[in-house]
């Protein structure tokens, strides 16, 4: 299972759940500070889910591995495509 698929299943357990007690089914009688913290829970879910994918990101940011070799390669091709365009007459 990929991890969307993982991340899709894991969104309609919640939903599913979550939904089940919102609609308030006939014989379930939440107390009224449940009923308060239910309905804005998918905001606050989502909210969690935005500060995580930050986190995420930023950590892979700062353990990002430079590629000496790549870099250096780069640089050789810019600086014949530089030669080549000055040798047709482009001007920089």
């Amino acid at each position: 299972m990929t991890k969307l698929g993982q991340w899709l299943c894991g969104l309609a357990l919640l939903g599913s759940a979550w939904a089940a007690l919102a609609l308030a089914p006939p014989g379930l009688r939440l107390p009224a500070p449940f009923r308060q913290a239910l309905l804005p829970l998918p905001l606050y879910l989502l909210v969690a889910f935005g500060c995580y994918s930050l986190a995420a990101v930023g950590y892979r940011l700062a353990t990002f591995n430079d590629c000496e070799e790549a870099a250096v390669e780069l640089q050789e091709h810019i600086s014949a495509a530089r030669t080549d365009l000055r040798r047709r007459g482009l001007r920089f």
